[in-house]
Formats: C-alpha cells, structure tokens, sequence
C-alpha cells in the first residue's frame, strides 16, 4: 500500500493521470470562463470602418490649425451623420458636419471635435448653423479607426486563452459565435455512510444529513465541472465497489466521501486497489490526511475523508487542480499572499496545516490572517465565513501573533497574478 506523500507529490501524481478532455463546440457566451481549444481569428476589421468617439464636428484639422479664443474658425455645418447612417458628400472648405458617437467618418474629415467644446454662432448647431471652434485639433484625435482592435485574419483570442466576459463581446464583434472548448468533466459525487439521510430528511437517533455531498458538487462546479449527486451508499466493501464500478462507467472522475481512514468501515482504499490501480492512500496534511487516489476502468476514483473540512481541503488542493486539467486550464494553484498572524499559533502537529481564516489589510495596510478560533475538521460554517488558509508548514515550530505564513486565497481564481 502506498506511503503517507506530501502534498506536491499527490497533485503531481494526480494531474499526471488526467489529460485535456475531448473538444466539443459552444455557443459563445456559454463559453464564458471557459478555455479555447483553437486560435480564433476575426472575419473583419473590428471596427470595420473609421468612426467618431463622441458626439461633435467632423472637420478637417488643417482648417483648425490656428484656431484660438481671441480668432476662432467659423465653420457651416453641411450635414448630420447618425449611428447607422453614411454620409457620401464631399466637405468643402469652410465646413463640418455634426456627427453622432459611432457614425462613420467621412472620408474627407480626419479628427472630430466634441460638440460641447464648439460654440454655436447662428442656428441650433445642426445643418444650416455656423460653430465656432476656439482649437486646434488634432488629426485621428476622437477617431477610432478601422482595424484599431482586430485586423481580417487575426488571431483575437489564443488557444489556452481563458474567455472573459470581455471576451464574450469580442468574439461576437468578429463574427464569432461558436467556440471550440474543452468538454467539461462529469463528476460522480458518492456520499459514503450508513448514518447519512437525504437533507430533505429530519434525522433522527444516530443519523446524520448528507451534507458532503453537496459541498463538493458545489466545489466541482466552481471548477467549472458538471457534478452529479448519487445515491448514499452504505457502509459495506460491496455496496461502496458496486457504486464506484458503475460511476467509473458514466463519469470522468469519480469523488466519494467518507469511509476514507482505516477503521472497521473504511472500505475506499481497499475497493480501489480490489477494481483497479491504488495510487495514494494518505497526505501529509491536515485536515486531510487519509486521502485515497487510484484508477478504475480508467477513470481517475478519489476518496476524500468524511468530515467536512477534510473533504474540503481534499478538494481544494487536490481535485480541483485535476478539474481544471481536463478543462484545458494551465495554471493549477490558487494565489496566495504572505500575512501577519493576528494571534498566536499553537502546533502540535507535525503535518503541514491548513487554518481556516479571514485574511483582511490593517490601517498601515498590511495583510492580516486572522485564523478562526474553532479549526475542528467537522464543520461547514467556519469555512462559509473564511476567504484564505493559512499555511503552518511541516514540524513542530509555533508561531506568534505577527508573524508572516502563507495565505491561500479562497476567493480568487488560479489565473489572476499577485
């Protein structure tokens, strides 16, 4: 059976037993944080034509070139050009036409002054009426040209690329309106327990809601993936083989919690190593210790322990990244910040430990880690109200209030850079 391993070992050996899934085609906006599978090219110019930033004259800026507060340049204003419209006329000497944000330039204008800088001699300022510009203006100035974001034929998003909701607006605006993207991974989640009821259910004497199962199909989606919940297996080597078999058959990853350790009704590892490959039975890490990993009928089966926040941390560290592997995405680890200890730290562990906590800037705005007072590994509502783990590296060295640990930020996603 396989020796206690630390936890860069057991993300290690677990992302080398996951690759990218198979492509498959997404409507653009359902491909919103997902991750192109291809280069994806624009079939225009974006914007495909020279058009004003703001409300305000098209002009010639040579007419403009002496323009001052003490010898304004009058200009006849020739026409008006909405959003939508083209105006096909030539613009002479002496004159502007008033053009509306997003019209086309005409082509005998080169810089757009916006209409609250231009004072209005005669008329209302629309054709007919005479401006007056106090200025020079620029040439290109208030313009967008043609082509400025995207050229016909250029790559606009890159394989690898994670999609924005940005993104989203830019593929559309090239024409783009299908994505190539890697499947998302189905993940069969199997609470394991003979004391576990349906939470519809009030337990009664000796049982317990099945809550896991929820936290960590809630966790699969946040990592993107498509969670089924099945039924509670009870506590025997053949009921729990019989469940996972048949998951392995319909799902790409398979997660069960519970029976995780070595006790009496702890049947995980033995059902892994009994169908398949038994890669991983226990993580130096705590919570979190008893952590079973293997293969069966080829799809990757681990078991997470049953209290809450051993599971959870499981799934952060471990599945998550694997998650996200079969998606595609490149980077596997949560940011993470160093920060003052707001109190004393304890520990009588030698494991590498994770602390549930609120991370927060003081008033000389440094980060603070302020560890929750309760870290028992059974509950649910320590975690709901942490935003970071605090790191406690492998030994036995305590630590006071100040000084610097690593923080794992809960809150933010693999791909932002601190």
């Amino acid at each position: 059976m396989p020796e206690m391993i630390s936890l860069e070992e057991a993300r290690a050996l677990v992302l080398a037993h996951v690759s990218a899934l198979p492509v498959e085609t997404a409507p653009v906006l359902e491909a919103v944080g997902r991750v192109a599978a291809a280069d994806l090219s624009s079939d225009i110019d974006v914007s495909p034509f020279a058009h004003s930033a703001m409300d305000g004259f098209a002009v010639r800026a040579a007419e403009l070139a002496h323009a001052s507060a003490e010898a304004p340049v009058e200009l006849d204003v020739v026409a008006e050009i909405a959003a939508g419209d083209v105006f096909e006329g030539v613009i002479e000497a002496g004159q502007c036409v008033r053009i509306m944000t997003g019209a086309p330039l005409p082509e005998d204008a080169d810089a757009v002054v916006k209409y609250e800088i231009v004072d209005v001699v005669t008329g209302d300022g629309k054709p007919g009426s005479r401006v007056a510009f106090t200025a020079p203006a620029a040439e290109r100035s208030n313009v967008r040209d043609a082509g400025e974001e995207a050229k016909a034929g250029e790559v606009v998003v890159e394989q690898g690329e994670v999609i924005g909701s940005a993104g989203v607006g830019f593929l559309a605006s090239c024409g783009i309106v299908n994505v190539p993207v890697h499947r998302r991974p189905r993940v069969a989640v199997i609470a394991v327990g003979s004391e576990l009821v349906d939470p519809t259910e009030v337990p009664t004497r000796g049982k317990i809601r099945n809550s896991n199962s929820y936290a960590l199909a809630a966790c699969a989606q946040a990592a993107g993936a498509v969670p089924v919940i099945l039924p509670i297996v009870e506590d025997t080597q053949e009921a729990l083989a019989a469940a996972v078999s048949a998951a392995t058959e319909q799902y790409d990853f398979v997660v069960t919690s519970g029976g995780a350790s070595n006790g009496d009704f702890d049947f995980i590892k033995p059902v892994v190593e009994e169908l398949g490959e038994l890669l991983i039975t226990t993580v130096n890490m705590r919570p979190g210790k008893a952590q079973t990993f293997g293969i069966v009928n080829g799809t990757p089966v681990f078991g997470l322990p049953g209290n809450p926040a051993a599971a959870y941390v499981g799934f952060e560290m471990i599945i998550r990244p694997a998650l996200r592997k079969m998606q595609g995405y490149t980077h596997f680890e949560r940011p993470s910040v160093m920060a003052q200890l707001s109190r004393d730290v304890k520990k009588k562990d030698p494991r590498r430990i994770f602390l549930r906590g609120t991370l927060y800037k003081n008033d000389e705005g440094a980060y603070v880690v302020a560890p929750a007072k309760n870290q028992s590994s059974g509950l649910f509502g320590v975690i709901q109200r942490s935003n970071c783990m605090a790191i406690l590296p492998e030994g036995l060295e305590s630590r006071t209030a100040g000084s610097l640990v690593q923080c794992v930020l809960l809150d933010v996603n693999e791909e932002v850079s601190l």
